[in-house]
């Protein structure tokens, strides 16, 4: 599973660089899909995956209003900020967690959320990428093979 987040970082980190060529305006236009922009889904990407660690660590989820980080380098500056709490919550991770029950419901076990969460931001990295051949661009690879990820349990 670790690996899997490795990867969601990695193009995330893709996507944040492939953004940095694409006019602000274009980043905030109202798309169909997702949850409307380019910029609000990277926040979104970013935002539900701390939300849910920090569930599962039996902490508050402190929603942040996307108001606050509506630019590219709001984004990134967010995700800079909440990935060191993530990270090490991943790399912590261990096979004797995966049928504890999640803090929020009681009813979903942890390893369910961490693959919800691998799976939700794959689905929106995949919105992306048809955005950007919506504005004639490639999008950022979305190939797990020759990342230099080593495959973990």
């Amino acid at each position: 599973m670790q690996t899997l987040f490795e990867y969601n970082w990695q193009v995330r980190n893709e996507w944040f660089e492939w953004c940095k060529q694409v006019p602000e305006n274009e980043l905030r236009a109202e798309r169909t899909g997702g949850v409307g922009s380019i910029i609000r889904t990277l926040y979104h990407v970013v935002d539900v995956e701390y939300s849910w660690i920090q569930l599962l660590q039996g902490k508050p989820d402190i929603k942040e209003a996307y108001d606050r980080y509506d630019t590219l380098q709001k984004v990134i500056d967010l995700s800079n900020e909440f990935h060191p709490e993530v990270e090490a919550y991943i790399r912590s991770w261990s096979s004797q967690m995966e049928n504890e029950l999640d803090h929020r419901f009681n009813k979903y076990k942890k390893g369910e959320v961490l693959r919800h969460i691998i799976a939700h931001e794959i689905h929106h990295i995949g919105q992306l990428s048809i955005w950007s051949r919506e504005l004639g661009k490639k999008p950022v690879s979305a190939s797990l093979i020759d990342r230099g990820l080593v495959i973990s349990n």
